[in-house]
């Protein structure tokens, strides 16, 4: 009987150790770090992220994920719980994303700060401040990879339509006109190869020419000056004009001193006879008969013979 109650006492006494011992391990083990809680609200998705999940600050962890749970006022919103150190920088310009670590996909709350100097953000167990949630490296990633996805669409549609039947033949019509065309290119030199072996005769002869307009140039300069000497051609007939200049002077002299009044003479009876030619056309215009009959004789005049007083 005694045995029994040793060994029941012992037992007693065992358990009573154990319970000790573990809670002596909690409290020794317990966080003794005060902390803050912060609020992120967020409609995007948080994949990966679970409570526990670290808290860090440029790097260095500062607290943890408290709950996660979605927001009761607000539908597809969720709240993210975390315990940050009392003693960390969050400001009011303090804002957080979702990093991975390495490729377990497991994920955690990377806080950063646009401005250093901030404002401390307060908070309290009543009224948590809230932090905002910008898209992390994969989350901009996923974005992007839809844009790139959607271009990627539109250019295999224009590609398609590039690459139509009717394109189709437009671009080999093309290609075989440009062969076309480098085919006559490549023709083209075996044709001016007589006209490139003409060019050096062709050359000399222009050597030539311009030899020989060289030396008429010469020569017409020497014509020139030869024409323009003192004594040259020009000069000579210079002074052949002035000799005949003077002769015609004299020969206009002797007219005005010796010819000019026989001509003046001339002119007094071409005027007389003038006059008496127009006085004779006057009397046959007044007496046409006088062409036939001949001209009326004289009246006779007082004592001659048929003289009457009534004929005057």
């Amino acid at each position: 009987m005694e045995n029994r109650s040793h060994a029941l006492t012992t037992g007693f006494f065992t358990i009573t150790l154990l319970i000790a011992a573990i809670l002596f391990g909690l409290w020794f083990n317990r966080d003794r770090i005060e902390r803050a809680p912060y609020v992120i609200a967020t409609t995007q998705s948080v994949p990966g992220l679970n409570p526990q999940a670290p808290v860090r600050y440029r790097g260095l962890e500062v607290g943890k994920v408290g709950s996660i749970a979605f927001d009761p006022k607000t539908a597809g919103q969720i709240l993210v719980t975390l315990n940050i150190n009392t003693d960390a920088p969050i400001t009011r310009t303090t804002f957080a994303t979702l990093g991975y670590q390495g490729v377990t996909g497991i994920a955690f709350i990377q806080l950063d700060d646009d401005k250093v100097g901030s404002p401390l953000l307060a908070t309290s167990s009543d009224n948590p401040a809230r932090i905002p949630l910008r898209p992390g490296f994969f989350d901009q990633l996923e974005k992007r990879g839809k844009e790139i996805l959607t271009q990627s669409e539109e250019v295999t549609k224009k590609l398609n339509n590039l690459l139509s039947p009717e394109n189709q033949k437009t671009i080999l019509g093309a290609f075989a006109d440009v062969s076309a065309t480098a085919n006559a290119y490549r023709e083209l030199p075996a044709k001016l190869e007589p006209t490139i072996a003409k060019l050096p005769a062709l050359a000399d002869q222009a050597h030539n020419t311009l030899n020989s307009f060289n030396a008429l140039a010469g020569d017409a300069d020497r014509l020139v000056k030869t024409l323009q000497a003192p004594d040259g051609p020009i000069a000579r007939i210079a002074t052949t004009a002035d000799r005949i200049g003077g002769s015609v002077e004299a020969v206009a002299g002797g007219i005005e001193l010796d010819t000019l009044p026989q001509v003046n003479s001339l002119s007094d009876d071409t005027k007389a006879s003038m006059r008496a030619l127009r006085k004779t056309m006057n009397k046959i215009n007044d007496r046409p008969q006088s062409l036939i009959f001949g001209a009326p004789g004289t009246p006779p005049g007082p004592g001659e013979e048929g003289f009457s007083a009534s004929s005057k």
